[in-house]
């Protein structure tokens, strides 16, 4: 079950979910990544790559409710970098969400395909993807990978380990806890389409990426940065 990464599409990929049963679960999957420490993960990647007394360009893809950003709007007060921060996420209800949850944050949302960034923005300096990827095929990563390299954007990604303890210990914590039927269900298989190191490196080697870094972290998660050809 853990030696490949598994096909099955989570419950949250679908169009027709119920605001009320997406909210929920939007509000559980934050109280998760704060408690087990994910997001510091992608604070502790953002002080590599920015660089104090340069604006830089954030976009988060997949923004999902927006926690993420909300997240990273609250670190960088205290770490002082120069920071416009953008969501994009192909779900009018996420984006919906967000918009309430983000208010007076200085965030900006786009309702679109991460792929039609630059629709909107002359340039990202920097793309970010928290618990996003696993929701993608291989193929679908190194598409994402290349369109960072394209557009010379760093790329930092922050999602799961495929590990069994990860897989069991969190299916049991949501049949426990959980009050979403999408969270019982999505977490554990999270974990199942999640990555081990070395498919990281193969993806990355496929997409032509040269200049990278993975790091396993805590708690079962790996932190990615594709450094690309930005300046």
């Amino acid at each position: 079950m853990l030696r490949h990464r598994s096909l099955q599409k989570e419950l949250l990929d679908a169009e027709d979910i119920p605001s009320a049963d997406l909210f929920q679960n939007l509000r559980e999957l934050d109280f998760i990544n704060h408690w087990l420490g994910g997001y510091d993960i992608s604070f502790n990647a953002l002080k590599r790559v920015l660089q104090k007394g340069r604006r830089s360009t954030l976009v988060d893809i997949g923004c999902g409710g927006g926690d993420t950003l909300k997240r990273i709007a609250q670190w960088n007060r205290k770490a002082g970098f120069a920071l416009d921060l953008y969501g994009i996420d192909l779900k009018p209800d996420c984006i919906a969400y967000a918009g309430k949850n983000l208010q007076n944050s200085g965030v900006t949302l786009i309702c679109d395909d991460y792929r039609n960034t630059y629709r909107h923005l002359p340039q990202v300096d920097v793309i970010h993807a928290c618990l996003f990827c696993h929701h993608l095929t291989n193929d679908d990563l190194i598409e994402l990978v290349q369109f960072a390299l394209s557009n010379r954007a760093i790329l930092v990604i922050n999602d799961l380990e495929r590990n069994p303890m990860a897989h069991y210990s969190i299916k049991w914590l949501t049949q426990l806890f959980s009050k979403s039927y999408l969270v019982k269900n999505d977490a554990p298989l999270s974990v199942l389409r999640g990555f081990k190191k070395k498919e990281w490196l193969g993806i990355l080697q496929q997409s032509g990426a040269t200049q990278f870094t993975v790091r396993n972290k805590w708690a079962f998660r790996h932190e990615v940065i594709v450094y690309g050809n930005a300046d």
